[in-house]
């Protein structure tokens, strides 16, 4: 008699409350400006593409809820699943010669740098079960992760340093709970930061936030600096987004908030904020929504995060230990980076807020995890 598993209420609710809070402070988030823009004239035009995609999104969560984690415990999927992610990354490059991000297909564009978070953690969570005897070994297992999880984070850095480096982490994580020895973790992690230091300063835009995030007046170039080249170099490399005045627009959204927010609608910094329903939506929720909405949005990915390592810790086989711990890693880093960029934390990314910010394809990718981890945490205990 086939095991009839129970559902995990508490993440499915949660999953479901976030994913219609998203669609709510969008709206606040988005109307005015796509009201005012020729391009969109009604003030629904991004609500209503959300919408669309949260409806596609919803009915994949629900397939690969009910969809038993252990068929994608399979060589032909994993493998399948990262060369078809590669294949649209090599597309995506040649075919979007401006920013290397989008597919597109008459109006619906989809960026393959997302479907890459699903297919690497299938991938990862396969391929240290597989090896999880010799986890350790150079040649049959750490010179083939390796080359294949690194073929994939290159091809991703490329268009989108911080969903490299979301993804960099969760292969970490699974590699060292699977008992990578503290040398080889050691040598990852050395690579991995001369990987984000090359990847920033191969790129003037990347480089130059880093450094006006730390060094905002160019004091510090400035000693070294003195013809001003440099700095001029740097600030020409910059849109206006990038600049200070985005950061202090957020911060002025986040602390005009006080604890019960100004109002849903009423919020003012937002029409000075350029992403404001994209990578600074945090920031409308401050303002709006207050610290009660903000903590709020925390404690939902507190949420998955705790139920994420909850089914992990009570997991009886590696695969599905390993495919919860990449999930909850891939999403909750996500959501943490985001909310950091907003609050002044770190420097400017565009990274999008998971179940939050508009964005198909962060959307779609962020429920097939999350229906794959509520899958598994059916499965636990």
């Amino acid at each position: 008699m086939a095991q009839r598993l129970k559902t995990d209420w508490v993440l499915f609710a949660t999953v479901l409350a976030m994913v219609s809070f998203g669609l709510l402070i969008l709206y606040s988030a988005s109307s005015v400006m796509a009201k005012m823009d020729p391009r969109f004239h009604s003030s629904w035009y991004f609500v209503i593409h959300q919408a669309e995609w949260a409806a596609v999104s919803i009915a994949v969560m629900m397939a690969l809820k009910k969809t038993s984690y252990r068929k994608l415990n399979n060589s032909a999927v994993a493998f399948t699943a990262m060369g078809i992610t590669l294949i649209l990354l090599a597309v995506v490059y040649f075919f979007d010669s401006a920013s290397h991000r989008w597919l597109r297909v008459g109006s619906i564009g989809v960026q393959p740098s997302e479907l890459a978070k699903p297919a690497l953690v299938i991938f990862l969570a396969f391929f240290v079960t597989w090896r999880a005897r010799a986890i350790n070994d150079p040649r049959y297992t750490l010179i083939p992760a390796a080359l294949s999880v690194g073929l994939v984070l290159v091809a991703v850095v490329v268009p989108d340093l911080g969903t490299a480096v979301v993804l960099g982490i969760a292969a970490g994580v699974i590699f060292f709970v699977a008992g990578l020895e503290w040398r080889y973790c050691a040598i990852v992690a050395g690579f991995a930061l001369l990987g984000v230091m090359v990847s920033i300063a191969s790129k003037p835009y990347r480089l130059a936030r880093v450094v006006q995030f730390f060094d905002p007046q160019f004091k510090i170039v400035g000693r070294f600096d003195h013809a001003g080249k440099v700095k001029a170099q740097m600030q020409n490399s910059l849109a206006t987004r990038d600049t200070n005045y985005q950061l202090e627009q957020s911060q002025i959204a986040v602390g005009s908030g006080g604890p019960p927010g100004l109002g849903l609608m009423n919020g003012k910094q937002k029409l000075y904020l350029f992403g404001a329903h994209t990578d600074f939506i945090y920031a409308v929720v401050g303002e709006e929504m207050g610290l009660i909405g903000a903590a709020g949005l925390l404690i939902g990915f507190g949420v998955i995060f705790w139920r994420g390592l909850r089914a992990a810790w009570l997991m009886h086989d590696d695969f599905g230990r390993y495919l919860a711990l990449g999930v909850t890693v891939v999403v909750v880093v996500q959501g943490l980076i985001n909310m950091s960029v907003v609050l002044g934390m770190m420097p400017t990314k565009g990274l999008p807020l998971p179940m939050i910010s508009y964005g198909g394809s962060s959307l779609l990718s962020t429920l097939a995890l999350l229906g794959i981890l509520m899958n598994v945490s059916e499965h636990a205990g």
